[in-house]
């Protein structure tokens, strides 16, 4: 199983249903919360290339992108690939 990592704001309904759908697959994640670390942030910005939105999710080395991303690859029938690998 592929390390996931995302950038969130607690404030932030798009990292709650990133987290929810990762939850659900039982997949474990760490979570960088840039509200109450925004030293993190300028990092999260280097890593997804520009991106200032959250979430920003990673899984292993592939930058996913958002929630939409991620939902994106679960329909498409392709999350389950990439998490393991």
């Amino acid at each position: 199983m592929q390390t996931v990592e995302l950038y969130t704001s607690p404030l932030c309904g798009f990292c709650h249903a990133a987290k929810r759908l990762l939850t659900q697959k039982g997949v474990s994640f760490s979570e960088i919360d840039v509200l109450s670390s925004p030293d993190q942030k300028p990092e999260m910005i280097r890593r997804a290339g520009g991106a200032r939105t959250v979430p920003q999710i990673f899984i292993g080395d592939t930058h996913v992108g958002g929630s939409d991303e991620l939902h994106a690859l679960e329909h498409a029938g392709k999350l389950d690939a990439l998490l393991q690998g």
